[in-house]
């Protein structure tokens, strides 16, 4: 009997022993299909060194700051997956989101971000702008975003806290057929409610470098003293 369909190969590089895991629970998702593409974890990280290390099917590049394209290029140049970059929120909007999604759809990016404070206006200029999906950011479960879809919304990237899951049914009942990236929350079981919830795709929050150089560090130091216990 032939069980060549079940090996399931896998070539490592010892230098990247310590990738950046997904949880392994989000490909019980049915993600989400992007130009014939299926797409379940997204990367929440603008970490160059964290995206490089990281074995997620989508970055999700969205930061605390005005977007730039100088920016977008960095990390386009980096990620060894799709990019979605945000493009907007409280202070980019208008002609100036519009200009900078037309960098992202130029760089390759899979998709483009809008947070939750953009305007319907913003969405259709961006919309008329590139040939990739919008995606767009709800946070509250009150949100009328009738307007955003019409004006061009393709995904929603759910991120609501402890309220998620909840924002998540009612945005599933409301709109029972657009697709739904959210925040899976840290454990299995939290993952596993978001996507009973009605989420298609996760979104992922890595630890921060900071952790990850204290925890080796910790370790290195640990080596360091059984070495020395044993020599002693």
């Amino acid at each position: 009997m032939n069980n060549s369909n079940k090996v399931r190969p896998e070539y490592r590089s010892e230098y990247r022993a310590e990738l950046v895991h997904v949880p392994e629970v989000i490909r019980r998702s049915s993600g989400i299909i992007i130009n014939s593409r299926r797409y379940k974890s997204f990367l929440f990280s603008s970490d160059v060194a964290t995206i490089m290390y990281s074995d997620a099917d989508v970055v999700l590049a969205v930061y605390p700051y005005s977007p730039h394209p100088a920016i977008i290029k960095a990390l386009s140049d980096v990620a060894p997956v799709p990019l979605a970059a945000g493009v907007g929120g409280g202070v980019t909007q208008g002609k100036r989101s519009e200009t900078i999604a037309g960098f992202a759809d130029a760089y390759g990016c899979l998709a483009v971000v809008l947070n939750s404070a953009v305007n319907a206006e913003t969405v259709r200029a961006v919309y008329e702008a590139v040939d990739i999906p919008i995606i767009y950011t709800v946070i509250s479960k009150h949100m009328e975003i009738d307007e955003h879809i019409e004006a061009g919304v393709s995904i929603l990237n759910i991120s609501g806290g402890r309220e998620t899951n909840e924002i998540v049914r009612t945005f599933r009942e409301r709109y029972p057929d657009i697709p739904i990236i959210a925040t899976g929350g840290k454990t299995d079981e939290q993952i596993l409610k978001t996507i009973e919830a009605g989420a298609n795709g996760i979104s992922y929050t890595p630890p921060t470098t900071q952790k990850v150089f204290q925890e080796n560090m910790e370790k290195y130091r640990q080596e360091l003293r059984t070495d020395a216990l044993e020599e002693g």
